[in-house]
């Protein structure tokens, strides 16, 4: 697991933002625990039955809970990665500056998208 020292943040007027962070994280390491614990429940509960994903009706309901339970737990996973990356940022001292120019990325940014990577400006260039 990353390290998430508590380093002082170079930008005082940032310290919301990173709290913000530290709330996402440990928000989305549990919706992850949620999640996991609905897949186990999901491949349980079709373990018994002899459903047919093709054939019978309700072998598609699961299927399809499956594909979407996984898709949520993808999503969740790419969010913690970033928020992960964000806090990494500030155990290094370089959260809130922009990768590509190096400025110091807008307040309002950083709180519309705490693990912004990028300024507005290079925020196109990224996609």
């Amino acid at each position: 697991m990353p390290r998430h020292d508590p380093s002082p943040d170079p930008r005082p007027e940032i310290a919301g933002v990173v709290a913000l962070l530290r709330e996402d994280l440990e928000s989305l390491m549990a919706r992850i625990a949620e999640l996991s614990a609905d897949m186990d429940a999901l491949f349980e509960a079709s373990r018994d039955s002899n459903a047919d994903d093709e054939h019978d009706p309700e072998g598609q309901t699961i299927a399809y809970e499956r594909s979407q339970l996984a898709a949520i737990t993808a999503q969740t996973r790419d969010r913690l990665d970033e928020v992960e990356a964000a806090l990494e940022r500030v155990s290094d001292g370089i959260y809130g500056r922009c990768e590509v120019c190096g400025e110091p990325i807008p307040l309002a940014r950083l709180e519309a998208r705490p693990a912004a990577r990028t300024c507005l400006r290079h925020a196109e260039t990224r996609r």
